[in-house]
This record gives structure tokens, sequence and C-alpha cells, in this order.
């Protein structure tokens, strides 16, 4: 097996794999063997309380959140940060990193709905209801990778402690935002959107590692089949810059 496939199953596959494993495994335990207990017991409550407390101000607050986890924004917003992304530091990490993060939490969410099928909450839905399961939140999951990325990409370009505080801080209340957003419009238990920073999150982490990483050369040196003195060194850091 060559460096660059021990690299892809190493660094991509494997983890990709036991987070698609660990949510199944999670939404088999929130499901079957610990619905009726505690906290899984009170999920229903919560999600009346915030049906209960709806306004008209609160409404128009929730829509926007749930506007910025939609699917349509979400393509939108990720190939066109990635495609300034690569017209300004001109290479390809940044880009792959973030469309990389973005498409795997949303085909983790996808086969674990596909595995695990749970009702939305027993309230009124202020949104029409896709055809997956509850578990886990497609929305928050997206929102998570997407403005957790672009987070993550920012304060790695920021000099300064206070920008990347200033980041961080701005685009994490993202998510943030749509969880309680997804939960107040009836659209998810909250375990649903726990779960969905987990797939999210992950994500993330798993694509900084693989593709982020400067180190990580992923064979380039090999294929350009330098063999000249200091040729692997060049090759390598053009890989690291590219």
């Amino acid at each position: 097996m060559s460096d660059v496939a021990v690299q892809v199953t190493k660094r991509i596959l494997l983890p990709v794999a036991l987070l698609f494993a660990v949510m199944v495994t999670l939404g088999l335990l929130v499901t079957r063997v610990l619905a009726r207990s505690w906290p899984f017991t009170v999920e229903d409550t919560v999600n009346r309380a915030l049906a209960a407390d709806r306004t008209e101000g609160w409404n128009n607050l929730s829509l926007v959140f749930s506007t910025l986890a939609s699917t349509q924004l979400i393509v939108v917003v990720t190939v066109l940060v990635a495609l300034v992304l690569r017209l300004v530091r001109h290479r390809w990490r940044e880009p792959v990193f973030l469309c990389a993060a973005v498409s795997t939490q949303a085909l983790i969410f996808l086969f674990t709905t596909m595995a695990i099928d749970r009702r939305r909450p027993a309230v009124e839905h202020m949104d029409v209801s896709p055809p997956t399961s509850s578990f886990p939140s497609g929305h928050t999951s997206a929102a998570v990778a997407l403005y957790v990325g672009i987070a993550v990409l920012l304060a790695l370009g920021a000099k300064r402690t206070p920008a990347k505080v200033a980041w961080w801080t701005l685009l994490i209340l993202v998510p943030i935002g749509v969880a309680l957003t997804r939960m107040y419009r009836g659209m998810h238990h909250p375990s649903d959107v726990v779960a969905s920073f987990l797939n999210g999150g992950t994500c993330v982490v798993i694509m900084a590692r693989a593709v982020l990483d400067r180190s990580l050369t992923w064979g380039r040196a090999k294929l350009t089949g330098t063999t000249q003195p200091g040729g692997e060194v060049a090759a390598a850091r053009a890989s690291a810059g590219g």
C-alpha cells in the first residue's frame, strides 16, 4: 500500500468510520436503551416549555438562525468561502479542509438518520419536517462544521490573540444559536443537537489533522519523481504551501 493510501486510511477513513459507529451507537442508546431513563425522559418537557414561550420576536430571530444553517445556504457559503480562500491565499489546503469537513458531516448525518428512526418532538413544528430522523440535527451539525471550520481558519491566520478570541466567539455563537433555534421551533430534541455538535466538531478535527497539517506531503515528492539533491525537501515545502 502506498504512503498516500496509508495516510488517507489512517487520518480520514478510519476516524470517519469510527465517528459514524459512535453516532449510530449514541442514537440506539438514546432511542432504545436509555429512552426511559433520565435525562431523556424530560426532553419532551424542554421542548414543550420552549414551544409555550414562543413570541413573534423570538420566532423571527429563530428563523434567521435556522436559515443560516439551511442546506441551500450552507452549500452556497461553503463554496463562496472556499473560492475566496483559494483566490486570496493561492493554495488548496484551506478550501479543501472546509469543503471536506462540511461534506463529511453531511454524509455521517445522512447515514445515521437512515440507521436511527426517531420521531420529532411532540409539539407544533414551525418548519416543514424533512424525511429524515430527528436524530441527529442536520442543521446544527452543518452549522458546526461550516462556522467552526471558518473560525479555525481565521484564528490560524490571526496574528494576535484578541483577534483569535474574537473570531472564535463570534462564529461559535452561530451553531449555538442554531441548536437552540431547532429546539425552539420544535424540530429536534436536546439530545439531537448535542449529538450534532459531536458530529460536526469531530469532522472539523479530522479534516484539520488530515488537510491542514503541513508536515504531510501526501506523497507529492514521490509523484514528482524528483531525484536531485534537496528535491524531496523542496517538494515537501511546496506541498506545505499548496
